[in-house]
């Protein structure tokens, strides 16, 4: 069973994933490849001059990958409460995890499947969005959404943060404790 299973790999899921492997979760990625950043050419991202959005969703991955995160190839189609750990129903396996982030994008069509609250988004061209706090909790205990999926601007850089946002929460309330992750230059 996984600690973290993470919907998307986009910037909000892999964000998520590099923050939840590396602090030594225990974190799947299940991604069906559908980013909307994969047709995107980005100038607007805080350190970056400018990168397609293909690169950019591919070092996201490597950056998540490198701390130990596991990528399955899948739409993932169901989630399903179980007695101590969430059922992911995928086009080809079933995955447990402790705690989910749904980090779909554009689509909220795994949480409308699986029964959790949605709401009409306010973003241009975001019909639906997961209803959930400020957090990222949603209807279903140990659910979390993030990104544009959570109702925050599709822009990078901002799904990315709320991606990490929503992650160290995730592992704040597993740790007990409210987790930090800073790193230092080495002297």
């Amino acid at each position: 069973m996984y600690d973290i299973a993470i919907i998307g790999g986009g910037p909000a899921g892999a964000s998520a994933a590099i923050y939840a492997a590396k602090a030594g979760k225990k974190t799947l990625v299940i991604d069906n490849d559908q980013s909307v950043t994969k047709r995107a050419w980005v100038e607007n991202h805080y350190g970056v001059e400018g990168i397609t959005g293909p690169d950019l969703v591919a070092i996201g991955k490597k950056q998540a990958a490198k701390f130990g995160a596991e990528f399955v190839a899948a739409k993932a189609s169901k989630l399903t409460a179980g007695d101590g750990f969430i059922a992911i129903e995928t086009d080809g396996d079933t995955y447990e995890a402790g705690h989910v982030i749904i980090a779909t994008g554009m689509f909220t069509d795994v949480a409308e499947a699986s029964g959790i609250h949605t709401k009409p988004g306010t973003e241009p061209r975001i019909k639906t969005i997961v209803d959930c706090t400020p957090e990222g909790k949603t209807s279903l205990d140990n659910v979390w959404a993030a990104g544009t999926a959570a109702g925050v601007s599709m822009h990078t850089i901002i799904t990315a943060g709320d991606g990490a946002k929503v992650a160290i929460n995730v592992i704040s309330e597993l740790n007990g404790a409210r987790y930090v992750d800073h790193d230092v230059l080495k002297a």
